[in-house]
């Protein structure tokens, strides 16, 4: 049987202050004798041997006693970091300050969200002018643990009634509930089975909602969903009346979504087959009977209605245009024969945003962000003043609208919301975090690193003012680089904990992002995916070329997509790093499309059924497929029994696999949360506890002591 060990020699650390804190050796338990299979899938004449397939049965009995025996493995190693517990006090004592949501209007009321500072989730607020806040919903009373969540929230137009969505344990299953704002009375039945919807009411009499059958029983959190439904849900009725809108059989999508023109003029719809790119129809309700008419009839790019002046539609598209632009065409005449361009594509990535009847246009420049309005006859007004370099948020809300606001922040810039002046063009700050932070202390740059290929790739590099750059500064290289995700500056309250114990947060912008348009994301897709991983070395080696860090003190990371990032890397590379994070990540790329709206992804990735040739570089750098025996870093993968998106089958495959394939000292572990799913909606508490893991881990396996409060 194969043991856990660790090679780590007993630190003597310069001031007895930090005695305690000595680095000792780990008394470990083994690894779990985790049982292998003989199945076997044939691609194109290649027999691929899969022995930890029986995993991917979340509800087996086996599988459960699998995930109990290395939860218990996991938290012996963890729970003899001396520091560990330390590490969780200073985390809490870090999160305990009041945490606001941007406020917005509806109806009479003006509604904003809060956290005291630990409670397990934020709750929603409401006051009419300045009078005294009330409490409007509390999801912390949703469940005894603090893992039921509040997942979504619409209003209808007169802000009189408000549907909101509730996800029980992180899954993306959803349940809606109806409210009347006046007294919170529950109107009707709550509807159950939602899955990736918004709520788009119509007057007051129902709203429209996207979802799909749900799987059969025994699977409902790895079932496959392959096609979604709009439908409307006229109030007072049982949700087996809905009437199907768009979707099912004659239109079969795998993603639909729907929202109303705020006039309530016209219903938009959204279809596709995959995360890139989306047919765009509309449908006049203003005209009875009307017709649901394509306005973009296929998915080669990605389309939105974002405004509308009678039958005069605003579209933002990347159709001719990979950074984006906004058009505007009349509802009778809608294709793209009749665009015309109202503010034409530029060299940064466009975004649009409206309030008080003006646009706001949303640039990225090198992944920051430019921020500027206009009218609705493209005439540039104002260019917003932001605080510094890094990225702003918001600028939304209704046609009436005097002020709006916005939210800002960077690496080291606590989000900091700001009321906005529409007429003038003048921002006021609104409410400033009180968060143990000195932004003076510390410095946040922006580097361009060359790739393999020559590529130039942004960085954003963090860390505390005066560090020496002497090779050995703990450091977290963090990256996503898919799905046209834009990774702007963000400030982390975790984070704080690695800068002011001397540690380094890198960031880069890897392609496959969408920080400069789609070009950049199609050049990290399918068989230009081994450029992400390239970029993502590159920048690990900037940085020890550099002197910020060294391989024996950096630990890469990343989640989702960008745990195949990390997965990829550490099979490519394993003497790169010294500790790696994969999180909730897709591990199995031949079998990833099997899984809930998996197939959605290959768009990004390609399928190993697509072709031999997709297959075999699929095959390449899949990291369940790509682990042999070598000396990998210390792992430790993480994810969650309620992932319904990423399923964690992903993750117990590659860690059983790891442990085999582990030849060296360091440890691989597994840490499984439960009642939590893909990342959203997690309670503070099991947030924090799984920020202090990552951090012990970090700091133990680097030789680093935890110095404490800096």
């Amino acid at each position: 049987m194969k043991h856990l060990t660790t090679s780590l020699a007993a630190l003597l650390l310069s001031t007895s202050a930090y005695a305690q804190y000595s680095q000792t050796a780990i008394k470990t338990l083994p690894y779990p004798q985790t049982k292998k299979v003989d199945t076997e899938t044939t691609y194109f004449g290649t027999n691929v041997a899969d022995p930890y397939r029986w995993l991917e049965d979340d509800q087996a009995a086996d599988t459960k006693a699998w995930v109990q025996a290395e939860n218990k493995v996991t938290q012996n190693f963890l729970g003899q970091i001396p520091y560990r517990e330390a590490i969780n006090k200073r985390l809490e004592t870090l999160w305990n300050y009041e945490k606001y949501g941007a406020p917005f209007k509806e109806g009479k009321y003006t509604y904003f969200s809060k956290n005291t500072g630990l409670q397990s989730q934020s709750v929603l607020y409401r006051q009419i002018g300045n009078g005294a806040p009330e409490v409007f919903l509390d999801p912390n009373q949703f469940s005894k643990d603090g893992t039921t969540s509040l997942a979504g929230l619409n209003f209808s137009k007169d802000g009189s009634l408000a549907a909101y969505q509730i996800s029980e344990g992180g899954s993306d299953w959803r349940k809606v509930i109806v409210l009347k704002t006046a007294d919170k009375a529950i109107v009707g039945d709550t509807l159950k089975d939602v899955k990736f919807s918004g709520l788009a009411w119509k007057g007051n009499d129902g709203f429209y909602y996207s979802s799909y059958d749900k799987p059969k029983e025994g699977s409902q959190l790895a079932g496959l969903t392959q096609y979604h439904k709009l439908y409307y849900h006229k109030l007072g009725t049982p949700q087996s009346q809905d009437k199907l809108i768009f979707g099912g059989d004659k239109t079969p999508r795998r993603y639909i979504g729907a929202y109303l023109t705020e006039d309530e003029r016209f219903l938009v719809i959204t279809a596709a087959n995959t995360t890139t790119g989306n047919e765009l129809y509309v449908q006049d309700l203003s005209k009875a009977g009307s017709a649901i008419v394509p306005v973009v009839a296929d998915e080669k790019n990605q389309n939105s209605i974002v405004e509308n002046v009678g039958s005069k539609l605003y579209i933002h598209t990347n159709l001719n245009a990979p950074n984006f632009r906004l058009v505007t065409v009349d509802a009778a005449k809608p294709t793209s024969a009749n665009w015309k361009d109202l503010i034409a594509e530029t060299k940064n990535v466009l975004d649009i945003s409206t309030v008080g009847g003006k646009l706001f246009a949303h640039y990225l420049k090198d992944a920051t962000s430019l921020i500027e309005q206009y009218d609705l006859n493209g005439k540039k007004e104002h260019a917003i003043d932001l605080p510094s370099v890094g990225s702003a948020g918001g600028f939304g809300g209704k046609r009436e609208e005097k002020e709006t606001y916005y939210t800002f922040t960077s690496y080291i810039y606590p989000p900091t919301i700001f009321k906005y002046d529409i007429a003038t063009g003048k921002s006021t700050v609104y409410k400033k975090p009180n968060v143990q932070f000195d932004p003076t202390k510390y410095e946040s740059k922006q580097v361009f690193y060359p790739s393999k290929d020559g590529t130039k790739v942004p960085m954003i590099i963090t860390y505390k003012k005066g560090t020496v750059m002497n090779g050995k500064n703990p450091t977290l290289l963090y990256a996503y680089g898919g799905f046209g995700v834009n990774l702007t500056p963000a400030f982390s309250t975790s984070n704080i904990l690695l800068l002011e114990n001397g540690g380094i947060y890198a960031v880069p912008n890897l392609r496959g992002g969408g920080e400069y348009g789609e070009t950049w994301h199609l050049a990290g897709t399918k068989l230009n995916k081994q450029n992400v991983f390239d970029d993502f070395i590159a920048a690990a080696e900037y940085l020890m070329q550099n002197k910020y860090t060294s391989k024996d003190y950096l630990a890469i990371s990343g989640g989702s997509n960008g745990g195949l990032l990390v997965g990829a890397v550490m099979t490519q590379r394993p003497d790169l790093c010294k500790v790696a994070f994969p999180a909730v990540g897709v591990l199995d790329m031949l079998r990833y499309n099997k899984f809930t709206a998996g197939a959605g992804w290959a768009y990004d990735y390609g399928t190993a059924e697509d072709s031999k040739e997709m297959f075999e570089y699929l095959y390449k750098y899949s990291p369940y497929h790509a682990l042999k025996p070598a000396s990998y870093p210390a792992t430790m993968v993480t994810t969650a029994d309620h992932d319904d998106r990423v399923v964690p089958a992903h993750s117990f495959k590659f860690a059983s696999r790891l442990q085999e394939m582990q030849k060296g000292s360091a440890p691989v572990l597994i840490r499984i949360e439960t009642k939590a799913g893909h990342g959203a909606g997690r309670s503070t508490a099991q947030v924090i506890s799984e920020q202090t893991d990552k951090w012990a881990f970090m700091f133990y396996n680097m030789g680093v002591p935890y110095k404490g409060a800096q």
